[in-house]
């Protein structure tokens, strides 16, 4: 038997917890509080804003309730914190905030709280581009392609950023007629990256491996494969191997030759019996640090 949702809580209990995370936070910042607290910046907290948006990533994807609830309060906290400090400073505060989050969803909603009439994602998707951009005083001109690409660059994670600008240029008319053009820029991609690691210089290098990555994540985009949930896959499998191959050795990993770490990742890997994922060895890599 299915239960019922519950229901969400009163207004006055949410409003109640929100101001007891508030006090909490101010308490924090406070010069009795605690030293390291007071000594946070907005700078100094990006990296846990990055890493709490990830973690609560995270927990969405293991539809855990309670990891989802944990890691939502953490980033919470993360918005909190930066308007407890703007607030000090006289730049604004978490009202100003939700303010102005509640009046750009209600401008840009006018099929909701307006008298526009809208049936699909798609015709909401470019009204909301639409008012944005009169927002932004773009209406009067086109809109240049390489504004909004720019925009991506700047502001995301590079992977996402990647995936973002590909399917705008390919939106745009960027695109390859065929699956067989794109492999072909994979592997011209790839032969360039070996010409550059034999004979050209560390920034060559890096600019080559670039092109590398943005040429398999439009075989992604092709494949409407999810390059983030892939290599964070890769990433997990690796690590549940390597975990297996601590449990099945004898000795320190950093103590076995590459020989023997191979023969261990082989092992792990038929013990896991992964269906999907990596199947490269380590007989060719650097050893373990």
């Amino acid at each position: 038997m299915t239960a019922a949702p519950s229901s969400p809580p009163p207004l006055p209990a949410t409003l109640a917890a929100l101001q007891d995370l508030i006090q909490v936070v101010a308490q924090l910042r406070s010069p009795t509080g605690c030293p390291w607290d007071r000594e946070q910046t907005p700078q100094s907290l990006i990296p846990y804003v990055l890493e709490e948006a990830y973690e609560t990533v995270h927990a969405l994807r293991s539809e855990d309730p309670a990891a989802i609830a944990e890691e939502l309060g953490d980033l919470l906290l993360q918005v909190v914190l930066q308007a407890q400090i703007a607030s000090e400073q006289g730049q604004f505060s978490l009202a100003t905030v939700a303010e102005h989050i509640t009046q750009k969803l209600i401008r840009r909603h006018p099929h909701v709280f307006g008298d526009r009439s809208l049936e699909t994602a798609d015709e909401v998707h470019q009204q909301w581009e639409q008012i944005k951009a009169a927002e932004k005083g773009e209406s009067d001109r086109p809109p240049l392609l390489s504004t909004a690409l720019q925009r991506y660059a700047r502001t995301l994670p590079p992977l996402l950023a990647s995936e973002k600008i590909s399917r705008k240029a390919a939106a745009a008319g960027f695109e390859w007629d065929c699956l067989a053009d794109v492999w072909g820029k994979v592997h011209e991609e790839l032969d360039e990256l070996k010409q550059a690691v034999e004979h050209q210089s560390r920034a060559e290098q890096e600019a080559e491996l670039g092109d590398l990555f943005f040429a398999l994540i439009q075989i992604a985009r092709w494949q409407q494969i999810d390059p983030m949930a892939a290599l964070q896959g890769t990433n997990q499998r690796f690590i549940q191997r390597l975990a297996l191959m601590e449990t099945l050795s004898d000795r320190p990993l950093t103590d076995c030759t590459i020989a023997e770490l191979e023969a261990l990742w082989q092992q792990a890997k038929v013990q896991l019996a992964q269906p999907t994922g990596s199947d490269f060895g380590l007989a060719d890599t650097a050893r373990l640090d």
